[in-house]
């Protein structure tokens, strides 16, 4: 069995994605790269960083006086979590009650409902 991931902050998502993006990097590689667009102060961004040590989300390597931190957490399995947690919390755990709600609040364009097309006849073809 397969252990869940621990469950990742919105801020810390962040964080994650400039790991995901590019890594390994070093805290002041990172802070360089958040503070700007964020505004966050560089203790806050390294208390992330840490948070994310100890959930087993990022790891670190010591590199001389400094370490190289890099994602353990594969962004797909952090999509596919919060996806389910999303489907479950908000929907029921069902997809169509989402696609309702965004066909009906959203402005779904041609591309979007051609996509969406594609992955049903997917499914199907799938199931046969």
């Amino acid at each position: 069995m397969t252990e869940q991931p621990a469950a990742i902050s919105e801020a810390e998502s962040r964080v994650m994605e400039v790991l995901w993006q590019q890594s390994p990097q070093t805290s002041e590689e990172i802070v360089a790269l958040l503070a700007g667009p964020t505004g966050w102060h560089e203790k806050t961004i390294r208390t992330l960083l840490n948070r994310l040590l100890g959930k087993g989300a990022v790891g670190a390597q010591k590199d001389g006086r400094r370490y190289l931190y890099s994602p353990r957490l594969r962004r797909e399995d952090w999509q596919q979590q919060e996806s389910r947690s999303l489907l479950d919390r908000v929907f029921g755990g069902k997809v169509a009650p989402l696609l309702a709600h965004f066909s009906q609040h959203e402005n779904l364009t041609a591309r979007d409902v051609a996509e969406l097309r594609k992955l049903i006849e997917a499914i199907e073809k799938k199931r046969r």
